[in-house]
């Protein structure tokens, strides 16, 4: 996998986007990857295939389908792909909503497990940590906090969460994702106790961070 106490870099962009080409998403995953990122989230098979030509560091790969509900690599067949496209690890919806294929988590986890594919656990309240836990997945994130309409949307990371994951799994990979906007933030999250702490939009989407100078500017 890799070391603890790390910077994993979202490279992501949204439909629609200027930047929503795989080729862009490589050349950013590599300056991430140059400036000290020990591995790259991004999404969809062509980003994922794209990005893995260009960086020397784990992958982890996922594929959004959909808007509502569960939506990040929502079935076993999702994850499969995603898996041949080039992610070292596979990131997936660990909330207790239902999955579109009818499958349990339990069920999808053992599957990937059977054909040897490294998982990671989106998650989005201590419940659905140590359920992730149960059913082995290998990383555990607090990905989908604020999201899943488990828990409120904090106006940064989700320390409570964290701090609550961190105290009941020691011997496991905790992952900090979701608004983790700040080097002081990212800073806490290793406090805390995180193996890593997930920075995306701050880092690879200019049009929130031109945005939050703008709102800032605006202000003054």
């Amino acid at each position: 996998m890799w070391d603890p106490d790390v910077i994993i870099v979202s490279v992501q962009a949204y439909p629609g986007e200027p930047m929503r080409n795989p080729e862009t998403m490589a050349q950013i995953a590599h300056a991430a990857q140059i400036g000290g990122a020990a591995a790259i989230r991004c999404q969809g098979l062509a980003d994922i295939a794209a990005i893995k030509t260009r960086v020397e560091v784990p992958v982890i790969g996922l594929w959004k389908e959909g808007h509502e509900g569960v939506f990040i690599t929502p079935t076993l067949r999702h994850a499969v792909a995603c898996s041949y496209a080039g992610s070292d690890i596979v990131a997936l919806d660990a909330t207790d909503r239902p999955r579109p294929d009818g499958l349990t988590l339990a069920q999808t986890v053992a599957a990937l497990r059977d054909q040897g594919i490294s998982t990671m656990a989106d998650c989005g309240s201590i419940e659905d940590i140590r359920t992730a836990a149960e059913v082995g997945f290998d990383i555990l994130s607090t990905t989908l906090s604020g999201y899943s309409g488990s828990r409120p949307k904090t106006d940064g990371p989700d320390f409570e969460l964290l701090e609550q994951a961190v105290a009941e799994f020691p011997e496991l990979p905790i992952i900090c994702e979701g608004r983790v906007h700040t080097p002081a933030q990212a800073a806490k999250v290793m406090e805390i106790g995180a193996w890593a702490a997930v920075v995306g939009t701050a880092i690879t989407h200019p049009t929130s961070i031109t945005q939050w100078f703008g709102e800032a500017v605006a202000s003054a």
